[in-house]
């Protein structure tokens, strides 16, 4: 039996394709209109080296010389069926406007998945230097599939756009690189850009372990070529990840002696680059976003538990890099993929007051593609069209970070104190040991994999543990609005020679906060300490991620590093929130907080560390915020 947390994984990640629509609830008919308006062809396209890759394409019946259409390009390592041109999706394109609207739809297998020829990579690198026609990559089988797309199918207007979520959406960034002329408009939508600093599989070098171990139990898992069938799915027995993960995924060799067994080379590559090597560097999406010609429409969620890296560099680099093109971040209050078929006005208890999907692909989204593709007037977007939690607003800046933020520090202070003033006088820590054989878990719900509710959860169960430290303000008497990056400055030592991180900003709900309506989960949001923004940092990188240093044995040391952005507002009466500790457990793989090869830690290794941070004015420790004025 599929496990229910390993269905909604692979929803999650195969939202992009039509095949899986009617998981999506579409309506029948809409299934009905698409069969009614669109003659379905299927081609397998000769790429440069003479792979093809199959591409259903999807050609509105009105198409004629008086009747021109735009090419929606979609690629995707997921599969495009149904196959047969007899056989209909029930949606088409980002959105049922698209289908309605009326597209030229090309859908296409990646080279070596489902029905495409050639050898299948898992993000592969860039060549910026192609000598042959056997130097393929994903961004010349883009360039050489849309050039097919143009002189080929018959009535398209000579223009195209991109699009993708996740995985399809590292696609749609590598055909920004090199882009073909035809190429106008192009949505990377959660994209992957970096599997070891930020996006899905690690974060600071920590293994992001239930999702990595269940994707690649199934995507990872060789398949017959030519194939329209997934393998068979992983089933772990149970719903209890907490204790599952601990015994049979810790130590990480018992990933391969007991489940993997040498038949997913993508687990292979992972235990032979522990550290930010070649491998993983020449897999990093943003370096070549260079020379972008098509405008840029970038899609997160400030609740992704997959991407949400992806998504703010990937504008950042094509911001950086292409000051004079038009480009544009969206970020939504979104789960991964969650603008793309929700109304987006909660995750899980916690309320945005707007149906911020059903805005985006009405206003944003839909907008944004008929005007660089049919040539619709269009309100123009500004740099960055972002959601303020908290306030719950919608928000435009003419950059982002916002250029009038003013950088501030959130010091800890003696006696589990948060302040914007430094310590004084003195010398001061707090300690705490950290347990690996009782990590710290992540939720306080039973969940087999990675509860996507996580990156807005209650924090109470985790504050009175003895090994998580918490430090907060008092009751804010004004607003506060944080947009931007937080970068945890930490002054620490451990008895160990190795130690993670894990740096929590959460919001404290007053007392008197009103519980959800309807509220069948009966959650009290009295006191509520909701996550804004966790993330982990392996402490062997600390002095980069492509040279692991262990730590000196109660010596001080600094760590710093960068979380992904937030625009929150904390309200006033609330209080802001800062806690501090070591495992994240089973979301982040356990650190034996012994200097040696993760991968290849054995039992022995794993021992408990006292773990000591410290706030003095010699050693100031906190989490410098950009803060928006009043």
């Amino acid at each position: 039996m599929l496990k229910r947390s390993l269905v909604r994984l692979l929803v999650l990640v195969f939202l992009a394709m039509p095949a899986l629509a009617q998981e999506n609830g579409h309506d029948k008919e809409l299934a009905e209109f698409i069969k009614a308006n669109y003659t379905k062809y299927e081609f397998r396209i000769a790429m440069r080296d003479g792979a093809r890759l199959f591409t259903a394409v999807y050609v509105p019946k009105d198409a004629s010389a008086a009747n021109l259409y735009p090419i929606l390009l979609l690629r995707t390592p997921y599969s495009v069926g149904p196959y047969g041109e007899d056989n209909y999706p029930e949606r088409l394109g980002p959105s049922e406007l698209f289908a309605r609207a009326k597209y030229i739809f090309a859908y296409q297998d990646v080279r070596g998945r489902f029905m495409s020829e050639g050898d299948f990579e898992d993000m592969r690198p860039y060549l910026p230097n192609k000598r042959s026609n056997k130097d393929v990559d994903e961004s010349s089988d883009t360039y050489d599939t849309i050039d097919w797309l143009v002189k080929n199918v018959h009535f398209n207007n000579g223009k195209v756009g991109q699009w993708g979520i996740s995985y399809p959406g590292f696609y749609t960034a590598m055909g920004l690189i090199d882009a073909h002329p035809a190429l106008k408009a192009s949505s990377p939508q959660a994209p992957i850009a970096d599997w070891f600093i930020g996006d899905d599989f690690h974060h600071n070098g920590a293994l992001w372990l239930p999702h990595m171990f269940n994707f690649m139990a199934v995507f990872g898992k060789p398949r017959p070529e030519l194939t329209t069938k997934w393998g068979p799915r992983f089933d772990e027995g149970t719903q209890d990840g907490y204790n599952w993960f601990l015994a049979n995924a810790e130590p990480l060799t018992k990933i391969e002696d007991l489940w993997y067994k040498h038949d997913v080379r993508f687990w292979e590559n992972v235990i032979a680059h522990p550290n930010y090597d070649d491998f993983w560097k020449g897999r990093s999406v943003p370096q070549y976003l260079k020379n972008i010609q098509p405008a840029v429409l970038v899609v997160g969620g400030w609740f992704d538990a997959e991407d949400l890296y992806g998504a703010l560099h990937t504008y950042e680099a094509v911001a950086r890099n292409n000051p004079a093109q038009h480009d544009t971040l969206v970020m939504g209050p979104w789960f991964h993929g969650g603008w793309s078929r929700t109304a987006g006005d909660h995750l899980g208890p916690v309320r945005f007051n707007a149906k911020t999907g059903d805005f985006f692909r009405e206003h944003i989204e839909f907008p944004f593609f008929e005007a660089h593709l049919k040539g619709k007037e269009s309100a123009a977007l500004p740099a960055a069209y972002v959601f303020e939690t908290g306030h719950n607003q919608w928000r435009q800046y003419d950059a982002w970070p916002p250029r009038n933020a003013e950088k501030k520090t959130l010091y800890f202070l003696s006696g589990g104190k948060l302040s914007f003033t430094p310590p004084v006088a003195g010398e001061a820590w707090d300690e705490y040991v950290s347990d690996p054989a009782k990590p710290v878990p992540y939720v306080d719900q039973t969940n087999i994999g990675m509860l996507r509710e996580y990156m807005s959860a209650d924090q109470r169960l985790q504050g009175r543990r003895t090994d998580v430290l918490v430090y907060q303000t008092a009751p804010l008497e004004e607003s506060i609005t944080i947009a931007g990056p937080l970068q945890p400055d930490l002054w620490v030592s451990t008895s160990g020679t190795d130690s993670d991180f894990i740096v929590k900003l959460i919001d404290v709900y007053p007392p008197e906060a009103p519980n959800p309506d309807p509220n069948p989960a009966e959650v009290q949001m009295g006191e509520y300490q909701q996550l804004v923004r966790g993330e982990p940092f392996r402490g062997r990188f600390r002095n980069g991620f492509d040279k692991p240093e262990p730590f000196v044995p109660g010596k001080a040391a600094r760590v710093e590093f960068v979380m992904p952005d937030v625009n929150h507002t904390f309200l006033r009466g609330h209080r802001i929130m800062v806690q501090v500790q070591s495992t994240w457990f089973p979301l982040v793989d356990l650190n034996p907080q012994k200097f040696v090869d993760i991968y290849h830690a054995q039992p022995g290794d794993f021992q408990k560390a006292t773990e000591r941070v410290y706030h003095s004015p010699q050693m100031p420790s906190g989490v410098n915020v950009t803060v928006l004025p009043e």
